[in-house]
């Protein structure tokens, strides 16, 4: 199945964190990647998450705006806006 790929703007690059923020149109995905840094994650939008992870295993998962959580480098996975509405979130990579 093709979906459109998740919009990804830099907004700081430096010798100690790495700032993007996504920004989901409804079905739009990031791609398969795994995360090479620790990160955390700040929701702008209620987020409809659905997490396609290794081993085929797919999960949905709602992240209230305004949520905050972290995760250790290595994560793998897919993440798409399963929701009807655009999908916004701030990844901070820590460097």
């Amino acid at each position: 199945m093709h979906r459109a790929t998740a919009k990804a703007t830099t907004l700081i690059d430096d010798a100690k964190v790495r700032v993007t923020r996504f920004d989901f149109a409804p079905g739009a995905e990031t791609g398969w990647h795994r995360h090479g840094l620790d990160y955390v994650i700040t929701t702008l939008t209620d987020c409809h998450m659905l997490l396609e992870e290794q081993g085929g295993a797919s999960r949905p998962v709602l992240v209230p705006a305004g949520t905050v959580y972290r995760r250790d480098e290595g994560v793998e996975h897919n993440v798409i806006n399963e929701g009807t509405a655009t999908m916004s979130f701030i990844e901070t990579e820590l460097k």
